[in-house]
């Protein structure tokens, strides 16, 4: 459904991604983890379409995406950015709206039908109570909800988030999870997550991809690659499983 082949991308001439090659299955629920600076923002953008990599390619559906146009690319996949620094101060109704362009022909007035799936996409983040206010007068955690909000009524099969819980509270971050399990669970929804919250992308995430210096270190299930070992390696911190959680201490 989706790959990445041979994909390079630097900035000023400076390596962040080095040859990365992944594969990702229709239902497939991944965390992209690894430290600051390993590329993990940067290749969700190049996955997304918004970067050029210098050399490599990405793929949905064997169709390269610098080939898709804007328009279908947008109901293959929703791309939720780390935080929103809005050009114009829209309500949060008006944001999760535009999540139905891609469906809509040019000039078209939202339907009855987009105001149902904007009504309960903003149900399921909990930001319904918020739909009149605008992103100025928001928290940054009411405003990250309103941007998952936005890419569930795009409805697409891919859901591609970047960072999505670092402005939530403890409850929203949990509550976000469950909502992405039942999401693929039960949709099916391809999920890519870029996620810190080691322990929680131990318990909700099937699969890991794991980036140490700008290459892939680890792909595959999460169970063998959030290993102690690997978390000592890469994140050097220690780390012990009990009961099949995973737990962290500082380095002694």
């Amino acid at each position: 459904m989706l790959s990445v082949d041979a994909l390079s991308h630097s900035f000023d001439g400076r390596p962040v991604l080095k040859n990365i090659n992944f594969n990702v299955r229709r239902g497939d629920f991944y965390a992209i983890m690894g430290p600051n600076g390993c590329g993990k923002t940067t290749l969700l953008r190049c996955m997304a379409g918004l970067l050029t990599p210098d050399s490599g390619s990405v793929s949905v559906n064997g169709n390269p995406v610098g080939l898709i146009s804007p328009r279908r690319l947008a109901q293959q996949m929703a791309y939720v950015q780390q935080q929103l620094a809005p050009d114009f101060d829209f309500t949060a109704e008006e944001v999760v709206l535009m999540a139905r362009t891609p469906y809509q022909r040019p000039l078209q007035s939202d339907s009855p039908d987009d105001h149902a799936i904007v009504q309960q996409s903003m149900l399921l983040t909990s930001t319904w109570h918020l739909r009149g206010q605008r992103l100025s007068q928001m928290s940054g955690g009411e405003r990250q909800r309103v941007l998952i909000a936005r890419a569930l009524a795009q409805q697409t099969p891919v859901l591609l988030l970047d960072e999505p819980l670092s402005n939530l509270d403890i409850a929203h971050q949990f509550a976000i999870l469950e909502l992405l399990r039942r999401l693929n669970q039960q949709e099916s929804k391809t999920i890519l997550l870029v996620i810190h919250h080691i322990e929680l992308a131990y318990e909700y995430c099937p699969s890991l991809l794991l980036l140490h210096d700008g290459a892939v270190a680890f792909s595959g299930p999460m169970s063998q690659g959030l290993s102690p070992e690997s978390v000592c390696r890469v994140f050097g911190v220690d780390a012990d499983i009990y009961n099949n959680h995973i737990v962290l201490s500082s380095r002694s």
